[in-house]
């Protein structure tokens, strides 16, 4: 049975969150870096993940999307574990599903430090890391050694895998090096995320443009299909494209294969900061977090409504009812990355919670 959740709540709002972001003078990478060697070493112990899961796990409701068996609708969103390290945790935390990444097809260190900043009055992050990733021959290298395959459930869940494009190689060479990644990796994703809509990596959204992506999807979706199961591909865009911007992406996803969309990334627009923050808003980087809860899901909606392809919803989901707005606005699925900085695993189980009793 899981901790109740007003002491889950309380745990992690009182004691474990301010300590972390305490913790090496606020600086909040290396407090990430810490909590994912954590996990990892939580992941790596089978008795470990079981007594986690007792505490902190709460039933969601299941569904099935893409072809893939979600045990919950509440999934862990690219850019907590970048590196695929803590892949056995998820689980335990009461995620649904856990999407992996971004991984590019060579190593690469990403931008330089400090490249994560938190905005605690506006309940934000603003990240410019640059896909910081050690390459996707070493990432699907750790998933094997975690026993981690297609389907197989080793971690205890579906697994996505995001991929991106190396910053060094040119647009022009664009849909190979995403090809690198989705042969390394397909093997160990049971869905992978076609970023291309992140806004820290030059000329990166370019990719998002009707033509660009149309190739870039159909590449993908045909190298997926020379195998017996063809492995889902999603297209993850972001919340700063018009509304004919989307209908251009929905043409080219559902003209060329894709399974589904992921909406949204990070913003660059600075919209909904409190008067305490507006000092960072000329920081570069992609907006996280509150500030992006009403377009974020707005971009949901809209999808929803002109594409028969499922929607995963992502971005200002801090609390149990911006989920079930989210869900009410068309999103199949759900995935938090800021809301669980600042909600903690006590989030996860609140929306499995109001999920399971809207079923």
């Amino acid at each position: 049975m899981s901790l109740p959740l007003p002491l889950l709540n309380a745990g992690y709002r009182r004691v474990l969150r301010p300590a972390m972001f305490a913790s090496y003078g606020g600086d909040p990478e290396r407090v990430h870096e810490t909590m994912i060697r954590t996990l990892a070493t939580v992941g790596s112990n089978s008795a470990v993940r079981t007594v986690v899961r007792l505490l902190a796990a709460g039933a969601g409701r299941p569904t099935r999307v893409a072809g893939i068996d979600f045990p919950n609708r509440v999934g862990l969103a690219a850019g907590l574990d970048k590196d695929a390290t803590a892949v056995r945790a998820w689980a335990g935390l009461g995620f649904g599903f856990a999407e992996l990444g971004t991984i590019t097809g060579q190593a690469q260190p990403g931008n330089d430090r400090p490249r994560v900043f938190r905005l605690r009055a506006s309940q934000a992050l603003i990240n410019r890391m640059g896909f910081n990733n050690p390459g996707a021959a070493a990432v699907a290298a750790t998933l094997a050694a975690r026993g981690v395959f297609r389907g197989n459930g080793a971690a205890g869940l579906p697994i996505g895998i995001s991929i991106g494009k190396t910053k060094l190689v040119e647009l022009d060479q664009a849909i190979e090096d995403y090809l690198i990644s989705l042969r390394a990796l397909a093997p160990h994703a049971d869905y992978l995320a076609v970023n291309v809509s992140s806004p820290n990596t030059p000329g990166l959204r370019s990719l998002q443009d009707a033509g660009a992506l149309a190739e870039l999807v159909s590449a993908l979706v045909a190298e997926t299909s020379r195998t017996d199961a063809p492995l889902p591909i999603f297209v993850k865009v972001a919340p700063d494209l018009t509304w004919g911007q989307l209908d251009e992406v929905v043409d080219a996803c559902e003209s060329n294969g894709a399974a589904g969309l992921i909406a949204t990334n990070t913003t660059v627009a600075r919209e909904g900061l409190s008067a305490q923050d507006r000092p960072l808003a000329e920081l570069t980087g992609g907006l996280s977090g509150a500030p992006l809860t009403r377009r974020a899901r707005e971009v949901v909606g809209y999808l929803a409504n002109k594409s028969s392809l499922p929607v995963i919803g992502v971005g200002g989901i801090m609390t149990p009812d911006d989920a079930v707005a989210m869900f009410d606005a068309g999103a199949e699925l759900v995935q938090l990355y800021t809301g669980f900085i600042y909600g903690g695993p006590g989030l996860v189980a609140a929306i499995n919670a109001a999920d399971r009793e809207r079923a």
